[in-house]
């Protein structure tokens, strides 16, 4: 009798599980306008359990799809909800909007709209843990803002709150940035909440250095980490001073890096390092 040895390979993305990406569209009654999601699923979301979620934020100018796409490592937050058996979900909104609602445009609620509209959505639509406890916010640059005071203002809706070089301060005063980006992001922002904005403390509460005292009661797990070339690093300091000064509890973190996405690939797995331990599963 002849002997045959059988041979089989299969291709490297077949010898582990995958996590799932659905794109999505969300409509805002706030704004009277659908906004796109992608929600990234675990490959255990086939059984039937239920999941803590992460809101990943992106920065100004961006898209709801960056954190897939920009990245410069493919495949990051698929990996990461693999590994850490969450849902991700990184939401779209205005490219300069700050995640905050304004009292001027009917066009910029992305306050009501992320904590009133999307995550009622995502926790009706999925099988999530629809709880503070269960439930975590982070973001770069615009969408660290974007973290840092929606968590602030709702800290019924989240356990942990991260930012990745973020814009603590929105006066463009203290970024290290050409005079022509500054001034154009004055002008957008005045467009927003008006003419008679108060850049000086006491800050405003639309920024995130104006929020300290709530960050105290509030006792939410915190953590800010920017790049020691970041044009947005003294706002960073300004705010983990604030935080020292007032006796918040917080990590915080410079690392070597600018405002960049290799800086933001690298720094997403320590965040969520951070934020898993705040999780309740």
């Amino acid at each position: 009798m002849k002997k045959f040895l059988l041979l089989v390979f299969f291709a490297p993305t077949l010898l582990f599980a995958q996590a799932k990406v659905d794109t999505i569209e969300v409509y805002s009654k706030a704004m009277n306008k659908s906004l796109k999601a992608a929600v990234t699923t675990p490959s255990s979301y086939d059984r039937n359990k239920q999941f803590p979620t992460l809101y990943l934020l992106h920065g100004g100018s961006g898209a709801f799809s960056d954190w897939h796409q920009k990245v410069t490592e493919p495949g990051l937050v698929n990996r990461l909800a693999e590994q850490y058996d969450l849902i991700i979900v990184t939401p779209g909104v205005g490219p300069s909007s700050y995640y905050f609602d304004s009292p001027l445009m009917d066009s910029v609620k992305y306050e009501t709209y992320i904590t009133s509209e999307l995550i009622p959505h995502i926790d009706k639509t999925y099988r999530t843990l629809a709880r503070k406890e269960s439930r975590a916010i982070t973001g770069l640059s615009m969408g660290g803002h974007g973290a840092i005071t929606l968590s602030a203002k709702h800290p019924e809706l989240f356990a942990a709150a991260t930012s990745m070089s973020g814009v603590m301060n929105i006066d463009t005063r203290t970024w290290n940035v050409a005079g022509e980006l500054a001034s154009t992001r004055q002008a957008q922002q005045k467009a927003m909440l008006g003419d008679d904005l108060i850049y000086d403390a006491p800050f405003s509460a639309y920024t995130a250095v104006g929020l300290v005292d709530k960050m105290k009661s509030n006792k939410l797990a915190l953590l800010i980490d920017c790049g020691v070339d970041d044009f947005l690093l003294e706002t960073n300091r300004l705010i983990h001073q604030l935080l020292l000064e007032n006796g918040t509890p917080h990590d915080y973190t410079e690392r070597p890096g600018a405002h960049t996405w290799s800086y933001w690939t690298d720094a997403l797995p320590f965040h969520l390092l951070f934020i898993d331990q705040h999780l309740t599963r």
